[in-house]
């Protein structure tokens, strides 16, 4: 057995990552490089000075520069590279397995078409997989700030493409948007074979996780902190084994913990609860999975055997087949021994 640093450990072990924003992937050169070849013009004089403005205090000044930045997204092949540059990087970074979220309202709202949008990162993924060797699930946010109508209308829009999107999510301004908005749309979504998700307990309440989970029959809460105001939640969730995908740095960068060794990651893990470690907005936040896994690790103080209780769960966590699933946890397992 050899005994390796934690860094190479966790540069080495299989992972799925389950939290993604492709948008939230739009690293600063890539963006100059796209509004260039768009003719657009960024409100900032260079790639430093972009980057600079990476620095938040909350949720919602991250959602202006994001929303911003998605703004020069305009053709196929931008949200093609886009997606491709992601894939390109977490391959490098032995992720096996993703399943991304995309949301399409961010794009239709500035009348950029549907098609346009799901066809360029459609086309990167399968890319991915064939090149890479990366599976992958894609998931459909419905951004919550904005009304329940506009949910129903870009639900319309995803029918034709049923065989590409595996499921449904909620995303966006946490606070004042809670999932009981949104009922109807995920209710609709469910009827038409799509499984459910959604974003609760990162700013909002424990009680948003209880909405999520009993009004949108949702599968899986994205980040989820919030859950441990609730005891009789946390029994539930751990009873159940409702999966966790939480973002360590997203945390940190969003002020939703002042420091990682303030993050509930491990108290999660000694409760019984299924948790994920994933990168969110990587382009935004200061790291893609590798980072995220070694800032949380240090900060925690996490052992080679947490570490791999946390890739193994990745994989427990995601919509691979069963089979599928049991193949790359028994991987995960014989380096964990080797290691």
């Amino acid at each position: 057995m050899k005994d390796i640093s934690i860094e190479k450990f966790i540069a080495g072990i299989p992972k799925a990552e389950l939290h993604l924003h492709i948008e939230g992937t739009f690293e600063p050169e890539l963006m100059f490089t796209i509004a260039h070849r768009n003719n657009l013009k960024i409100s900032y004089s260079s790639v430093d000075a972009l980057k600079k403005a990476y620095r938040f205090n909350n949720l919602q000044e991250f959602l202006d520069i994001y929303y911003a930045g998605a703004s020069v997204l305009i053709h196929e092949l931008d949200f093609y590279d886009l997606t491709w540059a992601y894939l390109s990087k977490v391959h490098l970074q032995n992720v096996k397995h993703v399943e991304i979220f995309f949301d399409p309202q961010t794009h239709t709202q500035r009348d950029i078409s549907f098609d346009v949008v799901i066809n360029g990162i459609y086309r990167a993924l399968l890319d991915g997989q064939e090149k890479l060797g990366i599976s992958f699930r894609l998931i459909m946010c419905f951004l919550r700030h904005l009304d329940e109508a506009s949910a129903l209308k870009t639900l319309d829009k995803a029918l034709p493409y049923k065989k590409w999107i595996s499921g449904v999510g909620l995303d966006s301004s946490e606070v004042g948007n809670p999932p009981s908005k949104f009922q109807k749309v995920f209710n609709k979504a469910i009827e038409e074979g799509f499984l459910t998700v959604a974003h609760a307990g990162e700013e909002g309440p424990s009680e948003y996780i209880w909405e999520a989970i009993d009004l949108l029959k949702v599968i899986r809460i994205d980040h989820g902190n919030r859950c441990l105001d609730d005891d009789i939640l946390v029994k539930k969730l751990a009873e159940v084994q409702i999966p966790l995908t939480l973002c360590p740095l997203s945390n940190l960068e969003l002020k939703v913990v002042q420091d990682l060794k303030e993050h509930p990651l491990v108290k999660m893990m000694e409760k019984n609860l299924l948790v994920t470690i994933n990168s969110d907005d990587p382009a935004y936040f200061g790291g893609y999975m590798n980072e995220n896994y070694l800032g949380i690790a240090q900060a925690l103080n996490l052992s080679k055997k947490q570490i791999a209780q946390l890739a193994k769960n990745s994989f427990k966590a995601s919509w691979l087949s069963a089979s599928e699933k049991h193949t790359t946890i028994r991987q995960i397992e014989t380096y964990l021994q080797n290691n």
